[in-house]
């Protein structure tokens, strides 16, 4: 087997979806979707469309830019979109497309799993920080 450069391994990793590469597109798809707010997100539009204000009073914390710029993130890639209704004052909302509903079960997944074990992680928590 011939040695391959550097750039060689990038673009092979890049075409193959290697995630430990750092160059590979499923390794920045992975940032993005372990983000704190596209998790909280998807969680928030489980149930069907929601409205800017909503997502915004739903999520406590989240500022109005990072807000925005993750919604856009998450339209960009596919997993939501987002409908204008002409009006006074004009209506936006945002909705999981099919790719994105295809997420939700392992992001519900991942938050059944932090409530079940937060006692356990607590707990942890408590044992490392008395050492």
């Amino acid at each position: 087997m011939p040695t391959r450069t550097a750039a060689q391994l990038r673009e092979a990793a890049a075409r193959d979806y290697d995630a430990f590469m750092a160059e590979c597109p499923a390794r920045h798809l992975l940032d993005r979707i372990g983000n704190k707010w596209v998790s909280l997100i998807l969680l928030g539009l489980a149930g069907g469309p929601q409205r800017y204000s909503d997502l915004s009073r739903r999520i406590a914390g989240v500022s109005q830019k990072m807000l925005t710029q993750t919604l856009r993130s998450l339209e960009r890639d596919g997993l939501i979109t987002r409908t204008v209704t002409p009006s006074v004052p004009v209506r936006v909302d945002y909705e999981l497309t099919p790719l994105g509903a295809s997420l939700l079960p392992l992001v519900e997944a991942i938050q059944d799993w932090a409530s079940a074990n937060m006692p356990k992680v607590e707990a942890a928590r408590d044992r490392y920080d008395a050492i």
